[in-house]
């Protein structure tokens, strides 16, 4: 087992920053007494581990049982890796900002705007992009986590003791208590296992969610929003710079109804309390400590008039003015905060179907404006610095999170929301069968249904089920917009956009269920409606249904409500399984670039919101080099991007990580809106993309349509199997068929990177490479040099394919191919793929000029290779395990092998850092 501690994980960023490798005595140190302490308790319960601890171990003689520990053990320890990855990476940052200061720091407010002060960029022009900055990262509940809530409570309490253990200031006896306190964590690692025992609920799902506000993005948002004002004041100093609440998170968690049966209107009105709870509850935490530190009293110093008439009026609306003042006498500034104790209180209690005696809080918007009163009132008291380091990071949290923490997202396919829409037209036309889909007289129906008043009295108790949820769904929005909070949803994602009827047909579903508001005597909907364009088809589409779109006039009321702005979503799973790496990314690339020009000629902004995985195959790619790479003018300073499973554990679990995390996301996005149309390539450019996408994906098609692939999947890897761990509650298929093109994309790939083919990040890139420079010769292959220097989004593309290359191993993939029983779909399919990855290595390699995969990246190779002979143990027992658990026929010992089969799983995902 190799306990050399490396870079950080590259496909989400710890190490984007790129400060100068630091590899102390004390990083050393951190690897070896977590190893150390693992080791004790290895030997308290179970000697015969040392051994695999130590790589010694002949684990193929394990029993299943005896196989299960060891790979909970290698799960523990690459779990215990990553935490000392992530603390290295946060003391080679802090060094970098202690010695050289933070604007050597790539990737931070300060460098980003040191650069643009460099430049010439005026203060008017940074203050005109914060204006209309909007970042929003989007948690889904995809089934990509394979850690339970609790597992990662007890590694947040290790990375918390192991950075406390680097502190000089402790004793012996001190020192000794942390370690213990370490190993304790680590033994109830051990003895809490992992894996879910059941299935996972939606209601688990958005506890899991609600987590990582609660640890860290609670606290840590607000301070980065401050991070960027201190940035601001150092680089243009005397601008009094205005930082909007711009950075907000969104979540699908509760509200993404697309294939899963399990998020109803009910389960979704029961998401929206919960978070709206864990939001207040901070608040009022935060109201309490504001009031135990404000004792500020009137002798001390002269109340402002303002203040003292504000605080008169809230003591009489309370109610109860005598008993605040007799608690709390002289001290006007806690009298001011217990009334708004006592709001926050009642708030929380209508939030729970209560009915409070005293004043609530119809929205944020009183709260925030209570703590506005508060800031003033302290400043105009000469205590300004209170009101800005004591006050205003609660207030900037109000103004983040308002009563509902995220923004929650509903999601639907256009097959559902199809039914309900047919439902509505049997309803209103009795019998007969609605006009067909794409008909002149479906699209002249819903013009007419959007077009006409809404009944108010019309009942749709005479529906079917499914139809009569759909529309229960709409109609939450309209209630709870009005009961909980303005900004509690987030927008409606139409998933499967095929046309433009099928967006319209969104928008007469909002106005059945009475979210359409009248807007100057006209209706529009205050719920933005953003249809999701997934597979290469459906993005080469997009412009042409967009621009029919934003000509139906209640569209472009309702996007002009919105603050001009349409929101598109993009796939980047999909189009990936669809068309393989090279194309999907193309096709990505050139759908913003039209929809970018399309929102232009309108006058309409086009926003993205971008549906990236984990993986490299589903879009994962560092944060900065990707928001650089989109296309010029795309971004303009509105940025969305889904964070799923494991990434978010990795981002957001640890509060250094977190502020880090986000910091970089905001001044990336910053960074693309400052370049404005920045990037500059030479001739050839689109061409040449053109052309390597069409090529590659000829050939990955080609393996996608080879007799037999389907069987080869399901028998060379462990597809059905991934889906026994129990992580996630949605079902890997949309509708429960057994075909490819049903599969969702995150057991796709999922499968594929546990088989050690991994073919959705590499395959067909040869070819289409080969393709080119057969074509063009020593021009084609000049061109694809240049290009590979001057054009982000192939430079990026090769990155990634090179660093992908790294995690296949054709031995091991040979090993999972024997599993295939048909010998003919076995040997035809694996020599395809054994060529394919012949070729992408030498043709990468021949355009990037390297000698060996990925070696431009010695931080990502360390760390792999570090990995690698374990992830390599733990692939040869899985197609062991494989064989056994599909051959057993006894119920006891299949369990006891499924056991150990799904750590395996869970081994080699956490391993490489990612799932789906």
């Amino acid at each position: 087992m190799t306990r050399t501690l490396h870079a950080t994980p590259s496909l989400v960023d710890a190490t984007a920053f790129a400060p100068p490798v630091i590899v102390g005595t004390s990083s050393e140190q951190a690897l070896d007494i977590l190893f150390q302490a693992l080791l004790d308790v290895a030997r308290r319960h179970d000697p015969d581990l040392e051994a695999v601890l130590h790589g010694t171990a002949d684990i193929s003689r394990f029993s299943p049982q005896m196989l299960a520990r060891a790979l909970q053990v290698q799960g523990i320890w690459f779990q215990l890796i990553s935490i000392a990855e992530q603390n290295a990476a946060m003391r080679r940052r802090r060094h970098v900002e202690r010695t050289e200061g933070r604007a050597a720091l790539g990737g931070s407010f300060a460098k980003v705007f040191s650069d643009a002060r460099k430049q010439g960029v005026p203060p008017e022009k940074i203050q005109a992009l914060l204006s209309d900055l909007r970042i929003r990262p989007t948690l889904t509940a995809h089934p990509t986590e394979g850690k339970r809530v609790t597992v990662l409570e007890k590694f947040r309490r290790i990375y918390l003791v192991l950075r406390e253990l680097e502190m000089p200031r402790w004793t012996d006896r001190e020192r000794n208590g942390l370690m213990n306190e370490l190993r304790d964590q680590i033994e109830l690692v051990w003895m809490t296992g992992e894996l879910h025992l059941e299935k996972a609920t939606v209601e688990r799902e958005v506890a899991w969610g609600l987590h990582f506000f609660d640890e860290t993005l609670f606290e840590m948002l607000p301070e980065t929003l401050e991070t960027l004002h201190e940035a601001l004041a150092e680089t243009y100093p005397g601008t009094d710079f205005k930082v909007p609440p711009f950075f907000q998170f969104g979540s699908w968690i509760g509200g993404d109804r697309d294939g899963n049966p399990y998020v109803t209107a009910t389960v979704t009105r029961q998401t929206l309390h919960r978070n709206a709870l864990a939001s207040l509850t901070r608040y009022r935490d935060g109201v309490r400590e504001l009031g135990r530190t404000l004792s500020l009293t009137e002798r001390s110093l002269p109340l402002p008039a303002d203040f003292r008439a504000e605080l008169d009026r809230q003591l009489a609306e309370s109610g109860q003015a005598r008993a605040i003042t007799r608690r709390n006498p002289g001290e006007p500034y806690r009298q001011y905060l217990s009334c708004v104790l006592r709001k926050i209180e009642a708030t929380i209690a209508r939030n729970e179907g209560e009915h409070p005696s005293g004043p609530d809080y119809a929205s944020a918007d009183g709260l925030i404006e209570d703590l506005r009163t508060l800031e003033r009132g302290l400043t105009e008291a000469k205590c300004g610095a209170l009101a800005r380091d004591l006050v205003r990071p609660v207030r900037r949290m109000v103004e983040i999170f308002r009563f509902s923490t995220v923004r929650l997202d509903l999601r639907e396919n256009t097959t559902r929301t199809t039914d309900t829409l047919h439902a509505l037209w049997r309803q209103r036309h009795g019998d007969g069968e609605p006009p067909a889909l794409g008909s002149a007289a479906w699209r002249q129906w819903l013009d007419t249904e959007l077009a006409r008043p809404r009944d108010p009295e019309r009942s749709f108790e005479d529906l079917p089920d499914a139809a009569r949820e759909t529309l229960a769904t709409f109609a939450l929005v309209a209630e709870m917009r009005e009961a909980l909070d303005r900004e509690a949803f987030g927008a409606f994602v139409l998933s499967m956009t095929r046309s433009v009827e099928d967006v319209l047909g969104a928008y007469l579903l909002a106005k059945e269920a009475g979210v359409f508001l009248d807007s100057a005597g006209t209706e529009i909907c205050p719920l933005p409606i953003v249809p999701l364009f997934e597979t290469i088809d459906d993005l080469r589409a997009a412009p042409a249904i967009m621009r029919a779109l934003l000509n139906v006039p209640v569209v472009r009321r309702s996007t002009r409500w919105q603050g001009g702005v349409q929101e598109v979503m993009i796939g980047y799973s999909d189009s990936n399984k669809d068309g393989g790496f090279v194309a999907a990314n193309w096709e990505l690339y050139k759908a913003q670039s039209k929809l970018t020009r399309l929102g232009e000629e309108l006058g309409v902004g086009i926003a993205f919101f971008h549906g990236r995985g984990g993986s490299v195959s589903r879009g994962g790619v560092p944060t900065q080099k990707g928001i650089m790479a989109q296309p010029p003018g795309s971004i303009r300073g509105r940025f969305r991007t889904t964070e799923q499973g494991e990434v978010v554990s990795f981002k957001y679990a640890n509060r250094g990580t977190a502020a880090y995390q986000m910091e970089l996301l905001a001044a990336s996005v910053f960074e693309h809106a400052l370049a404005g149309d920045g990037e500059r390539v030479g001739p050839g450019h689109d061409d040449a993309l053109e052309a390597l996408a069409g090529a590659s994906r000829a050939a990955y098609v080609q393996l996608l349509q080879t007799d037999g692939l389907v069987d080869y999947f399901q028998a060379a890897s462990p597809l059905d199997e991934i889906s026994l761990l129990n992580i996630g509650s949605r079902p890997a298929r949309r509708f429960g068929a057994r075909s490819l093109s049903d599969l969702r994309a995150i057991p796709w790939v999922f499968a594929w990177s546990q088989n050690r083919h991994v073919i959705t990040g590499w395959y067909g890139v040869g070819s289409g490479l080969a393709s080119f420079i057969d074509v063009r010769g020593r021009d084609g292959e000049a061109t694809l040099k240049r290009l590979f220097n001057e054009s982000r989004v192939l430079r990026l593309v090769l990155d990634e394919v090179e660093k992908t290359l790294m995690m296949v191993d054709l031995d091991i993939a040979r090993a999972y191919a024997g599993l295939v029983p048909d010998a003919g779909v076995r040997d035809r399919i694996f020599s395809m793929i054994e060529a394919e990855y012949a070729l992408t290595r030498e043709m990468v390699l021949r355009v990037s000029g390297g000698t060996e995969l990925a070696e431009r990246f010695p931080l990502f190779r360390d760390r792999l290779k570090g990995r690698l002979p374990t992830i390599n143990q733990v692939s040869r027992e899985q197609v062991e395990l494989l064989a056994r658990y599909r051959a057993e026929t006894d119920e006891d010992r299949r369990e006891a092998v499924k056991s150990a089969l799904l750590l395996s799983i869970n081994c080699i995902a956490v391993g490489f850092g990612a799932t789906g």
